[in-house]
Order: structure tokens, then sequence, then C-alpha cells
């Protein structure tokens, strides 16, 4: 037991180094890119939001800014947008360069000048632009562009945005996701920083990188944007990696601990596995749970204006409750104590309590993200069969609990055992 407690006092310390290496393992990857004709950039940021990477050179004497924009569209038939706001930081007024595909099947790249979200303007900007060029590779699109910038320019508004579709050659409407409403902010040609306007840095990264150094960004950038932009064509990251975590921790692992609990200890073949296996799915998705949490706190932060009110609330409660649970496993009474039946009242009741909500909110989040059918489907499938299986085990443990009383009730008893001799004595009248 005291094991147990010391696995339950490093939970918090666990679930911050996943935080940690959540974050560490999705950031600076732009350096191990390359490009076509031998293309090469003097800065690359690693963008907050979208997937996003921008390579680009400035030459102050031109005022010339050598860019390639990188980002996965919405959807194979999306679209992704660059672009410069002369006036403000947010993408109304902006002028922007629009990639996607023609419906011959080929890129291209075309201007326009954003009046409002629902109106655009294929037109030329008022800066010039030339050596346009588009690209789709790995699930990826790029932008390549040359823009003449006004003399003396050293810092530049930038907005930039996916979409899911293209109608008549005419980009449709973006989501409006946290990541969408995000992504926008400044970029200082001179300092080479690029500021985005929820408060921090994206990433910046010298391409002049020594090669031990490419060869670990190239390995980042192997194994996890490679894998996860084959499921991720509309939500960034940071939105990703909170569902997944929520739906893994509050709407499967807990379930299935609750089912181990309850329905395991009734056959004695698994005692005493059934304790640890409890345990060990409840603690792992409550740490992972709290990951999740965090993730969610982060996103709320960073989406000003973005409510979702009961999706949040439910969240919250989820997490103080969780935590109570597992902090009430110190104060547990011992089975001969008079307060056991109680504890195990409430640590059944908060426990079922728990697990209701998180299948909730695990159905709040997919209305919120809206993703393909297929996930929703999965997860409604998943649900169904752990509650058949529920089902089954509880009609079997019935039985055997019924069976197993009866056949107590059977047993011949009339008297009482002997302790010192291992005998059975007679009751006196």
């Amino acid at each position: 037991m005291a094991r147990l407690h010391q696995s339950l006092v490093l939970v918090p310390l666990f679930s911050l180094s996943l935080i940690l290496q959540i974050q560490t393992s999705l950031s600076l990857t732009c350096s191990s890119q390359k490009f076509t004709k031998n293309r090469l950039y003097s800065h690359c940021n690693d963008l907050p939001h979208l997937g996003s990477f921008l390579h680009w050179t400035y030459d102050s004497d031109k005022s010339s800014l050598q860019l390639a924009f990188i980002a996965p569209p919405a959807s194979s038939s999306g679209w992704i947008a660059w672009a410069i706001n002369p006036n403000s930081t947010g993408m109304i007024g902006s002028q922007a360069l629009i990639a996607f595909n023609n419906e011959d099947g080929s890129m291209t790249v075309k201007t326009y000048n954003l009046e409002s979200y629902k109106s655009i303007t294929q037109t030329q900007l008022i800066y010039d632009v030339s050596d346009k060029e588009a690209e789709y590779e790995g699930g990826e699109m790029r932008i390549f562009a040359t823009i003449s910038l006004p003399k003396n320019t050293q810092k530049l508004n930038q907005v930039w945005q996916v979409g899911s579709s293209v109608a008549n050659g005419m980009p449709s409407t973006h989501a409006f996701q946290p990541g969408n409403l995000n992504s926008k902010g400044t970029l200082d040609l001179i300092k080479g920083q690029s500021n985005t306007s929820s408060g921090g840095n994206s990433r910046l990264r010298n391409r002049n990188a020594s090669s031990g150094d490419l060869k670990f960004e190239g390995q980042i950038h192997v194994e996890i944007p490679k894998i996860l932009r084959r499921i991720k064509r509309k939500f960034e990251y940071p939105v990703l990696i909170h569902g997944v975590l929520n739906s893994v921790s509050w709407g499967i692992m807990l379930p299935i601990g609750i089912m181990i609990a309850r329905y395991l200890r009734t056959f004695k073949l698994f005692h005493p596995a059934w304790f640890y296996l409890h345990v060990f799915c409840q603690v792992s998705g409550y740490a992972i749970g709290v990951a999740g949490w965090a993730t969610g706190l982060k996103l709320g932060a960073q989406s000003k204006g973005v409510q979702h009110t009961t999706h949040r609330y439910i969240g919250i409660t989820l997490f103080c409750a969780a935590t109570l649970q597992v902090f009430a496993l110190f104060l547990r009474p011992k089975k001969d104590n008079k307060f056991r039946s109680y504890w195990n009242i409430y640590h059944h009741g908060l426990g079922y309590g728990i697990v209701i909500l998180g299948i909730i909110n695990v159905f709040k989040g997919l209305a919120i993200l809206d993703p393909e059918k297929k996930w929703r489907l999965a997860y409604i499938v998943l649900i169904i069969i752990l509650g058949g299986i529920s089902l089954f085990l509880e009609a079997i443990t019935w039985i055997v609990v019924v069976k197993r009383k009866s056949s107590d009730s059977k047993k011949p008893y009339d008297g009482i055992i002997d302790s010192k001799n291992g005998r059975q004595e007679p009751l006196t009248s």
C-alpha cells in the first residue's frame, strides 16, 4: 500500500512531464524542410497555429521579401493562404496569396484583397508580387513568392489561414476554431522574429544550422508530424492533442477501470490482480486527463472571444472530482472500520458520476471540433461495445453471487469452531 501511495504522489509530476514532452515533440521542425529548385532562405519560423511554417529572406537594400509558406490544408481539396495586412493585425483588409488545386489538378497561387470574412476579391495587390508558385506534396501545400515592400520596411503584420474547399475558383470560408482565429501576428524583418497575436513567439530557426541539429530536427519531423498529419486536416496540433488525451482518459480508460473493479473482483481467480489493474487504469487515466485538461486551459487562454461554456465547466468539474477521488485513497479506512461502508458509497458514487460526465464531455468536444463522421461513429461503437460487455458481465456476476450465497446457506453448521483445537463444538442451550 505504501508503494501505491508513492505512485499516486508522482501522478502530478508525470502529467507535467507528459505535457512538456508533447510540446517539445511538436516544436522546431522547419529547419528540416527542403525545397525544389534549390530554394534557400535565411530564416524560418515554426508558426504556432495550423501546423504552419514560414521561410523567408529579406533584402533590405531592395526591400524585397522572398518567402515560402507551408501548411496542411483543411482537406485535400482545400486551400492555404499567407497575407500582409498593411493597416491592422487581423484578416480584414489584408493582401493575400492563396494557393489551391485547379480543376485539372494543377496547383495555382492567386492574389486576393480580403475585404471581409465573406467577401474576397481576386485582384492585384498593393505590393508587386513576382515568382509566384505553388506545390502540393505529402499532405502539405506550399506558396512561393517574392514581394516588393515599401522602402525602409522593418515590420509587417502577417496573417495565415487554411480552408476546406474551393468553389468556382474562389476559396470558401475557413473554420472558426481557436487556431484559425489566432493565426496572425507580426514579422520583424530586421530581428528575424515572428510574434503572434496571442502573445507568444513562434520558433525561429536559422537555416545555416549544423548538420547535427538538422538530423535531430529531421527525426522529430518524420516521427511526429507525418504520422499526425494523416489524421489532422482540419485541426491544429494542440486541439487534436486535447481531443485525443481527453477521449482516451475520461472516455475510455476510466470506464474500463470501473468495469475491472465491479466485475473481476467477483471471481477469486483475479484476486488481488483486479485491484492493481483498477488502480493502474484509474491513475493512468487521471494523469492523461490532467494533461488533456491543461491543454484545454491553454487553448481557452489563446482563444479570446470563443466560449464553449458547458464543455469548459464540465471539464473543470471532472478535474476537481477526479483529483478528489485520487487523494481520497489516502483516507480509505481499513476493511473492519465502521466507516468503510460509507467510504465505499462515496467512492463508487463519485466514480460512476465521473465516468458519466466524462463520456458526455467527450461528445461535447466532438460537437465542437466537428471531425469526420467516422471518428464520432468509432467512439459511439466503442461505447456500445463497452456497454454490451458490461451488461454481459453484470448478468454473469449476479449468477455467480446468487449461486455462491445459495451454496453457503446449504452448508451444515450446528456449532462453533474451537480455535485452539481446530474442531467444531456443539452450541450450549
